[in-house]
């Protein structure tokens, strides 16, 4: 079968070379029993491929199961996949056979595959390099003969490095790795997609089918679909209830379509990246808090009970701006000590100034949370041996900024 006979049984539009590349990978792999990862960002139709796959393979009248490893809860998932003894865990009333039991002699599809938990993954492994394995509760191994095609919107190699997914496994899994590529790769697809996502909505909500002027199927064009195939479905869909117009503009589609600098496509950092750096940033900003709290009530005790005695170190790199005492001879009135050189009391018997006072405090502030954030830039720009891009990213910042930085600070590359 070749590629456009595929494309008609499974209705597949478009005539990109990255698409035509995959289908024709897919069809030159259905035959045998290879492990296959299909990649590719949300959205860009990886469901699909593993169906070719198995309507091309010796398999195909056998079952085939689409499972999505994400939506199954971690407690359950090895039941699920493998299944269990009556009796292994509470709820388990009766023994249950798991997906590669059921689908025996046919293809799984484990959707979202890096979201399997390390455990799940050590099963799984087993099964594709021996074909065995174990019920939950039981100790009874069972043979089977499955296909497995995976999928995934995940980078594995950075999974792997972060330790959320085996190395090992994804070297099993990845035998034949098939790439779709994002809607913004394929242009000459979109408005191919645009009209016959119109004239499906069109016979469904029998209504005459919305079509594009030429400035407006440029703006399409140009748009880089962050949700990629998925998004242009929804917006087809919102259009074609929406607008009153069956002839639209780039008007009409700007009013359902977010910003194009707002949804261009990044590469989100880990989770637990994002943890870390809240962690930080949430501790500096209530540490300023705290010394602003402290402020007003320094300036507070000054002006109401006479002089507070304030110490300010002779080192200027100190963070420490100010301590107070209160005397046990009398009652709330703080006590006095000998300034330190550079203090802003000149003598024992003089009154404080809270504006000096405020903007002294404002000063160590400003000069502890600027020394923070170069340290932050430094290490990052170390980490990623000067790659700003990367830098960036991982500081949550847009390189344009960092690249300022950098040069307010002075720092070396």
């Amino acid at each position: 079968m070749d590629i456009q006979q595929i494309k008609q049984r499974f209705g597949i539009i478009g005539n990109s070379d990255g698409l035509n590349r995959a289908l024709e990978i897919a069809a030159q792999v259905a035959p045998t029993d290879i492990a296959v990862i299909v990649t590719g960002e949300s959205g860009t139709g990886k469901e699909i491929i593993p169906q070719v796959i198995h309507s091309l393979s010796h398999r195909k009248h056998n079952q085939y199961i689409a499972v999505n490893c994400g939506a199954i809860p971690e407690g359950t998932i090895d039941s699920e996949l493998f299944g269990h003894e009556k009796g292994a865990f509470t709820g388990a009333t009766s023994s249950r056979k798991g997906y590669f039991e059921v689908c025996n002699g046919g293809t799984i599809f484990l959707d979202e595959v890096a979201e399997l938990p390390l455990q799940t993954q050590v099963r799984l492994l087993r099964v594709l390099e021996t074909g065995e394995f174990i019920r939950v509760g039981s100790s009874k191994v069972i043979k089977t003969d499955v296909r497995v095609v995976a999928a995934t919107n995940v980078d594995m190699l950075q999974a792997i490095k972060d330790g959320k997914f085996r190395e090992d496994l994804y070297y099993r899994l990845n035998t034949v790795p098939i790439h779709l590529p994002p809607l913004r790769e394929r242009k000459e697809d979109i408005y191919l997609l645009f009209r016959k996502f119109a004239n499906d909505f069109s016979e469904k909500y029998r209504m005459p089918a919305v079509k594009l002027k030429a400035e407006a199927i440029e703006y399409l064009k140009n748009y880089p679909w962050p949700g990629n195939i998925r998004q242009l479905r929804n917006l087809v869909e919102q259009l074609s209830i929406m607008s009153k117009k069956r002839e639209l503009e780039v008007q009409d589609l700007i009013e359902f379509l977010p910003p194009q600098e707002s949804l261009s496509p990044a590469i989100i950092p880990s989770k637990k990246e994002i943890d870390e750096r809240e962690i930080m940033y949430k501790f500096l900003f209530e540490m300023k808090k705290d010394l602003n709290d402290l402020k007003k009530v320094v300036a507070q005790l000054a002006l109401k009970q006479g002089t507070p005695e304030i110490i300010i170190p002779a080192d200027s790199s100190s963070n420490l701006a100010e301590k107070t005492t209160i005397s046990p001879s009398v009652s709330n009135v703080p006590t006095v000590y000998p300034p330190s050189s550079g203090s802003i009391i000149d003598s024992p018997g003089d009154k404080i100034n809270p504006n000096k006072i405020t903007q002294h405090q404002e000063i160590e502030e400003i000069l502890s949370l600027e020394q923070t954030e170069k340290e932050l830039i430094k290490r990052a720009l170390e980490k990623h041996n000067g790659r700003r891009k990367q830098a960036a990213q991982e500081l949550g910042i847009s390189e344009r900024t960092l690249y300022r930085k950098i040069k307010e600070y002075n720092i070396q590359k």
